[in-house]
Formats: structure tokens, C-alpha cells, sequence
């Protein structure tokens, strides 16, 4: 795949095939990644893979966690946002309900979507990016660039990817089990595999705001 077709097309992967990826398939996606740009060529990324029975394991904790009374105690603080990012959330939300065919008033089945989610909406795989608490906030960037790379080089493999956040706000659930050390903080948690092109919520498509929205234009 071109890395412009590439840009165009990947998007949030919600529902997934049962079909495990290869461990050499995330190896070379993770090599790729390796390529990204970071601070003073610091490389600053460590990632978990998970799969099999340890990905059913984390599955089950993380919903047992979600629905336990478990407080969220994420490493890297989640706020709230404001407008228009609110306004934007919330509009994928909405449309998000929609093509599931969920009303607004109906709770149950929106606290089941959540809990999808803590299922890494039944990805066979999982990856848990991590940095040692040492570093400082540009590390973050780094990360961010990497976990780009794994989602564009994924697409070259027929995989789909959904960076996720909900799976870290319980981040000694994840500890426990993979044995991430306490001196890392787990940033970001992304499910990849085979994506269910049939199920509805992979046919949602996020609108992009147009350039002239974010851009502000210097001498030119």
C-alpha cells in the first residue's frame, strides 16, 4: 500500500475476526515502527504484545475492573476537553451510536459497548506502549509518532488497529499480568488484528475538518 493511500484509509478498527496475528507479522510491524523519529534519537518506546490466553486474561481483568467499582488511576492524567474538542467527541459518539443501531436512551447496550471496549472490542492481539517515568513529556511526542508508524505499517499486512485509552486507565490490572515494572508508565493501549469488515461499526467513517480550520498561514 502507498503511504498516501495508506494516510487516507486507516481508521479506528472496532470489531475484529478471531484470527490470531502471526508473532513474526507484529515483529515486522514493530521493526518498521523502529524507524520513527525521536528526540536526540532517544527511541524512548517499549511495548507489551499480548496474545492468547494472557489476551483473554487481560480482557476479563479490565472488565472486571471497569465494572467493579475499580477507581481509574491512569499513569498519564486523562482530562476533560474543551470546545470544539468537545463538540467533536461528542459528534463521533453520536454517529458512532447511530450505525450500531443504539439509542440514546438506551443505557444497557451503551454500557455494553463500553465494556467492548475494555475488550479491546475482541481483538485477538493487543499492544501496551510504555516509557520509563524518567523521561520527560516530549517522550510523549516520540511515543506518538511511533504508535503512528505501527497503525500505517499494520495496513500493509491487511490489519486493522484502534488506539485506545480506556485500556490504561487501569494500569496495575495491565502490570499485574504482562509485569510491566512500577518505574514505567503505561501511555496507550492499541488493538490489532484481521478487521470484521461486516460488522457495522467498522463502516463509520470521522470527518476531518478542513485545513483552512487548523491552519494559519505566515508570509505565503
Amino acid at each position: 500500500m502507498e503511504l498516501v493511500d495508506a494516510i487516507k484509509t486507516r481508521k479506528s478498527i472496532r470489531a475484529f475476526l478471531p484470527r490470531p496475528v502471526p508473532r513474526p507479522v507484529l515483529a515486522e510491524i514493530l521493526e518498521l515502527a523502529a524507524h520513527s523519529p525521536s528526540w536526540s534519537n532517544t527511541q524512548p518506546w517499549e511495548v507489551a504484545v499480548i496474545g492468547g490466553e494472557i489476551m483473554n486474561e487481560v480482557k476479563a481483568a479490565l472488565v472486571e475492573a471497569a465494572t467493579s467499582g475499580v477507581s481509574p488511576a491512569s499513569d498519564i492524567p486523562q482530562v476533560g476537553f474543551a470546545e470544539p474538542h468537545t463538540s467533536r467527541s461528542r459528534e463521533l459518539g453520536l454517529r458512532l451510536y447511530q450505525v450500531l443501531g443504539i439509542s440514546r436512551e438506551d443505557r444497557e447496550k451503551r454500557q455494553e459497548w463500553t465494556l467492548q471496549g475494555q475488550r479491546f472490542f475482541d481483538a485477538p492481539n493487543a499492544l501496551i506502549f510504555y516509557l520509563d517515568e524518567a523521561l520527560g513529556p516530549w517522550s510523549l511526542f516520540d511515543l506518538g509518532l511511533f504508535s503512528q508508524s505501527v497503525m500505517l505499517a499494520a495496513l500493509t499486512f491487511d490489519l486493522g488497529t484502534c488506539s485506545m485509552a480506556a485500556v490504561v486507565r487501569y494500569p496495575q490490572v495491565l502490570r499485574r499480568i504482562s509485569g510491566i515494572p512500577d518505574n514505567k508508565k503505561i501511555v496507550l493501549g492499541m488493538a490489532i488484528g484481521y478487521p470484521d469488515w461486516q460488522h457495522p461499526a467498522n463502516k463509520l467513517v470521522s470527518p476531518r475538518e478542513a485545513v483552512a480550520i487548523f491552519t494559519q498561514w505566515h508570509g505565503l
